[in-house]
């Protein structure tokens, strides 16, 4: 009995010159991290609606673990310098990496700030392990507490 292979897709190469995603580089190189090959346009797709439909930050941990597992993608994801007043005070970062499109890099955060946007909770949870909302001894109690 003969085993049937199993056609392995990837994605198609960006037009010459439209992105720097370095993917010759990547299927030259015998040694080189091919698990972001497996990210299709149509299940990048996939990955964009899920990470807009995340509602918890564990939610969102998840997401983002399986990303690292799976495809090898490096996310990070933390208030700016400056006041959060909106999505746009987080810094979202994808990092740069061999096979990993332009607009990848791109769409991965603008569908966070999507989720942040839907679901403010999300945003104020990340705040909040940043310690935006933790109390320290010296403060104020909040109006209606005693001490």
């Amino acid at each position: 009995m003969s085993e049937a292979a199993v056609p392995v897709l990837i994605r198609n190469p960006c037009p010459p010159g439209a992105c720097e995603c370095n993917l010759d580089s990547l299927l030259s190189d015998p040694s080189g991290d091919k698990r972001i090959l497996a990210l299709t346009r149509e299940e990048e797709k996939r990955l964009l609606a899920r990470l807009e439909a995340v509602s918890t930050l564990p939610e969102l941990k998840r997401m983002l673990d399986r990303m690292r597992q799976l495809l090898g993608i490096e996310l990070r994801i933390e208030p700016g310098p400056n006041e959060v007043r909106t999505t746009r005070g987080f810094q979202i970062q994808v990092a740069e990496r061999p096979g990993l499109c332009r607009k990848t890099r791109q769409a991965i955060p603008a569908a966070i700030r999507r989720c942040l946007d839907n679901h403010p909770d999300v945003g104020y949870a990340i705040l909040d392990e940043y310690g935006l909302f933790a109390r320290h001894d010296g403060d104020a109690p909040p109006a209606g507490e005693r001490r």
